[in-house]
C-alpha cells in the first residue's frame, strides 16, 4: 500500500518563506515526473512547477521564487517557496508517478497527496 503525505503549509507573512513536502510510503522504488498545484478559493486547480524527463518548469508567476526538487533516497519531493505574496494563498498538492515494486516487476502509478494550506497574510 502506497502514502503519500503532504506538509509545511501554513501561515505566513507576505515576503515570509515555506518549504512544503510530500513524503511517499510503502512499497515505492523511486519517483519519476513530480508536480505541485495549487487551487485557490473560486478558482481552478493550476501547475506551479514540475520535474520531467525534460527538466524543470514553473509558471511565470513563480518563477525566481519558488524551487522544487525530489530526493529519491528519501522518498521525497519539495516545494522551497520564497517571497510568498497573498496571491500564493490556496491549497498546494503534490502530484507524483511513483515507480511500485510488485514481485519481481516495477509499475509506475500516478498519485496525489491530500493538499496542505498555504496562507500568505498580514
Amino acid at each position: 500500500q502506497v502514502q503519500l503525505v503532504e506538509s509545511g503549509g501554513g501561515l505566513v507573512q507576505p515576503g515570509g518563506s515555506l518549504i512544503l513536502s510530500c513524503a511517499a510510503s510503502g512499497s515505492v522504488s523511486s519517483i519519476d515526473a513530480t508536480g505541485w498545484y495549487r487551487q485557490a478559493p473560486g478558482k481552478q486547480r493550476e501547475l506551479v512547477a514540475s520535474i520531467t524527463s525534460r527538466g524543470t518548469n514553473y509558471v511565470d508567476s513563480v518563477k525566481g521564487r519558488f524551487t522544487i526538487s525530489r530526493d529519491n533516497a528519501k522518498l521525497t519531493v519539495y516545494l522551497q517557496m520564497n517571497n510568498l505574496k497573498p496571491e500564493d494563498t490556496a491549497v498546494y498538492y503534490c502530484n507524483v508517478d511513483l515507480w511500485l515494486a510488485t514481485g519481481d516487476t516495477y509499475v509506475r502509478r500516478n498519485y496525489w497527496g491530500q493538499g496542505t494550506q498555504v496562507t500568505v497574510s498580514s
